[in-house]
């Protein structure tokens, strides 16, 4: 007896019984056919929240891939150079970096902040001074040229490169010139005069990023070294890495083999504000459409609340014919997970797809409106791409499953809680 007692209270919550019975709770005709208008609003909204989640998200995650790519495209996976910022030896340090397992390529740089002009038309612009054939191999700007290309930049003939939108609003085009005007002074004999040179556009470039083609322009290492007086020295190298996502161990190992002459960071260092923001913007939109799920879930709760006064009487003879309250929960618990389940399987039918073809769906949808959903000129990229992580799905999917199976929690306590007498008594 006491063997067949204690197993008795060890028996799971979800028998067979149970199952069969909130199945068929789910798919009998009930008499208000109110609360089946409800049933079917719930599993919308668990569909429309979980759709949203894989849709939203999944573009963000291409929105961030995108960013890192064209990002890296111009600048590098790491930078090197000395703590006053500049480097003397830059060959040396060159060879010590392609030394450290991991670096492929190092090209030195030149950068200084610039005015350019072209008759009245005045812009600001980064200047990067490069060795064209040493450039290519650490960054894809060669490879973004609309106009001229980056081996255009030639030693003592001072061409620049300029970016598209730089380019326009400055009003010049491939052999144009254009002044560079620096922050350095020269003294003569009419006082204190800025230094200035005219440049000739060899090269247009275009890389996607707003930041980049309105701002940036390249021209050969020596032109920059004699334009801003750096002699042999240069700013720095540009490093490129075999696995960028390794970056932060790399430069690690490479700062404590060179020593302390020298100052390496890459690329999670540079932008790490800019890469943290785009993180906490989607973990907040995560927690954002989250909460659409948990309104969906507060119909599945008002359905199986209806339920449970429907089915009174018929909670009441299963009370009577010996089944347990927790069985009388397990039935209700059912009846929720079928709705979330559902809710959630039709989210993921038609998330997917969506994620996978919103490149095609936005321009579609921009070609009918004539409009432009991503102007360049505002946002960082202007085209829509998605990345749809099968491990991202999952959890998505898992924590709308979650959120709807918290649902049915109470209600089906209620209905556990039914006295048979107090429900049978006006029947």
């Amino acid at each position: 007896m006491r063997y067949t007692h204690a197993n008795s209270k060890n028996k799971t919550m979800f028998q067979p019984k149970e199952l069969f019975i909130g199945l068929r709770y789910t798919r009998a005709k009930r008499k208000n056919h109110f609360v089946s208008f409800i049933a079917f609003i719930s599993i919308m909204g668990v569909a429309l929240g979980v759709f949203a989640l894989i849709v939203v998200l999944s573009v963000m995650n291409g929105f961030g891939n995108e960013l890192r790519d064209r990002t890296l495209s111009m600048t590098s996976h790491a930078t090197l150079t000395g703590f006053d910022g500049t480097l003397t030896n830059w060959e040396q340090a060159a060879e010590q970096s392609l030394r450290q397992p991991g670096v492929v390529a190092a090209a030195p740089y030149i950068r200084k902040e610039v005015m350019l002009s072209n008759g009245s038309r005045v812009s600001g612009a980064l200047i990067n001074g490069v060795i064209p054939d040493e450039e290519a191999t650490v960054s894809e700007v060669g490879n973004k040229m609309v106009s001229g290309k980056l081996t255009d930049l030639v030693s003592g003939e001072y061409g620049i490169v300029l970016g598209r939108e730089l380019a326009r609003a400055l009003g010049v085009y491939e052999g144009d010139r254009v002044t560079v005007i620096t922050p350095q002074a020269s003294v003569t004999a009419v006082g204190i005069m800025p230094r200035l040179r005219r440049f000739k556009v060899v090269g247009v470039f275009e890389v996607g990023m707003n930041q980049f083609d309105s701002a940036v322009a390249y021209m050969h290492i020596d032109d920059a070294a004699k334009l801003f007086s750096m002699g042999d020295r240069v700013n720095g190298l540009r490093l490129r890495l075999k696995d960028l996502f390794a970056a932060p161990q790399i430069t690690h190992d490479l700062d404590r083999d060179l020593g302390e002459h020298y100052w390496v960071r890459d690329w999670t260092q540079q932008h790490k504000n800019f890469f943290k923001a785009l993180r906490t913007e989607k973990t907040v939109m995560f927690i954002i459409l989250l909460m659409v799920i948990a309104v969906a879930a507060l119909n599945i709760i008002s359905t199986l609340m209806m339920t449970v006064t429907d089915k009174e009487a018929d909670i009441a003879i299963l009370r009577t014919m010996g089944i347990r309250p927790g069985s009388i929960m397990a039935i209700f618990i059912v009846q929720g997970a079928v709705i979330g389940l559902f809710g959630t399987l039709i989210g993921v039918a038609l998330g997917v797809p969506v994620a996978v073809n919103v490149f095609d769906i936005v321009s579609w949808l921009e070609q009918l409106f004539h409009t432009d959903f991503l102007p360049a000129d505002v946002y960082y990229v202007s085209d829509i791409t998605a990345d749809v992580r099968f491990y991202d799905v999952m959890s998505y999917a898992v924590s709308a499953f979650v959120i709807t199976i918290l649902a049915t929690i109470y209600p089906a306590w209620r209905a556990s809680r039914t006295l048979p007498a107090e429900a049978l008594r006006y029947e």
